[in-house]
């Protein structure tokens, strides 16, 4: 006999900043419907987080909505990305998403990707 894990979807939300960074990029692109949030593997330590605009959704995708703004995971993903939180950060004249993503264990030193156990 075995046992399976089961872990609820929470999904994945924005703060405010990157909703209206998000709105103002899609008003430049009339075909886009959202925003796409993926991982893949790379980097030194295991993950990296790829956004990208959605012109049509795919049969895998899980949609959440925040404020309006529809953010795509592909639910292959969503064990990775579950409970994430995007933000819209500046720092100095560089302006970024940032990913606050419970699942993540560890970042390697550059922030460019992550672990999860």
């Amino acid at each position: 006999m075995t046992a399976e894990t089961f872990t609820p979807t929470v999904g994945v939300t924005m703060t405010p900043t990157a909703v209206s960074h998000v709105r103002k990029q899609l008003a430049n692109k009339p075909d886009a419907k959202g925003i796409r949030l993926a991982v893949k593997k790379s980097g030194c330590s295991g993950f990296k987080y790829e956004t990208q605009w959605v012109e049509k959704a795919g049969a895998n995708d899980q949609v959440f909505t925040v404020d309006d703004v529809d953010i795509y995971v592909e639910r292959q993903h969503m064990p990775i990305v579950n409970g994430t939180e995007i933000d819209f950060v500046t720092e100095g004249v560089n302006s970024m998403f940032y990913f606050r993503n419970p699942n993540a264990t560890a970042e390697c030193g550059c922030g460019e990707s992550f672990a999860i156990a």
